[in-house]
């Protein structure tokens, strides 16, 4: 297509809708502890360790809002996957604060919720609204199972509407999800985790960087070991040598002449 014909296509599209009424964010502190640490751990690790399927680009937020409508309110997860998108670069314009549907040209691929409460509606309204905006999974982790007997349960998007996932792998993303006992920012808990087929979590950059300052440590170790083995192995030479020579001495001495030939 040429450039005058691309300018032209452009031309016949619609303009953006006018979103600058709309309230995208409101300052209002509205998590718990608990929550908010959760939420973190799990984007920080997407971002520090974790390859999207062919290496695409992916957004990973936490409370961002995601527009279906600029008549509706937006449904606001907990956290949230997307695939082949990204952040855009001039993010403080109002228009690029938000996931607005109509910017990035798809809904997220996942949505999480997490349960604070019964008056959430996570496995209700919030299902419902999910679904309605085809966001392909849908999470709701429940760890004081305040909704169900289930600490987790997951989604995915069937002809319109959600079905329970026998396992919580999401084979799009080539991502799972697993409850791991463990210690982020110096709090042991019980931690929703990615993970990956094998279910070994993502590892966050702390971890990753523990892991390789102990390999470090491992490889510093392992080559003084073979260091010591090394000049212990000199030592014994040196050792039999000086016996040898000794030997020869005394048999010189004697008047027998070690190099000949018996």
């Amino acid at each position: 297509m040429s450039t005058s014909e691309s300018r032209a296509r452009s031309e016949e599209l619609p303009p953006p809708p006018d979103v600058s009424h709309l309230v995208t964010e409101d300052d209002t502190p509205v998590d718990n502890f608990c929550s908010e640490k959760q939420q973190r751990l799990l984007i920080e690790p997407l971002y520090s360790n974790w390859r999207a399927p062919g290496a695409t680009p992916f957004l990973a937020a936490a409370n961002v809002g995601v527009y279906a409508s600029i008549h509706k309110p937006p449904v606001v997860p907990d956290a949230m996957i997307s695939l082949d998108v990204q952040v855009p670069h001039d993010w403080w314009e109002k228009h690029n604060r938000c996931y607005f549907l109509w910017e990035f040209g798809k809904p997220p691929d996942l949505a999480l919720e997490i349960v604070s409460d019964r008056d959430g509606l996570e496995l209700s309204a919030k299902l419902r609204q999910y679904a309605r905006i085809a966001v392909r999974y849908y999470v709701v982790y429940d760890p004081a199972r305040q909704l169900s007997d289930e600490p987790l349960q997951c989604f995915a998007l069937r002809e319109g509407d959600y079905e329970l996932l026998d396992r919580p792998w999401f084979e799009r993303l080539g991502l799972g999800l697993a409850l791991h006992r463990g210690v982020f920012e110096q709090r042991e808990d019980q931690w929703l985790r990615w993970v990956d087929a094998d279910g070994v979590p993502i590892a966050t950059g702390a971890e990753r960087a523990e892991s390789e300052k102990a390999r470090a440590e491992s490889e510093k170790a392992r080559a003084e070991s073979e260091k010591a083995r090394a000049e212990s192995e000199k030592a014994r030479a040196e050792s039999e040598r000086a016996r040898a020579e000794k030997l020869a001495a005394r048999l010189r001495a004697a008047g027998i002449d070690p190099d000949a030939d018996s």
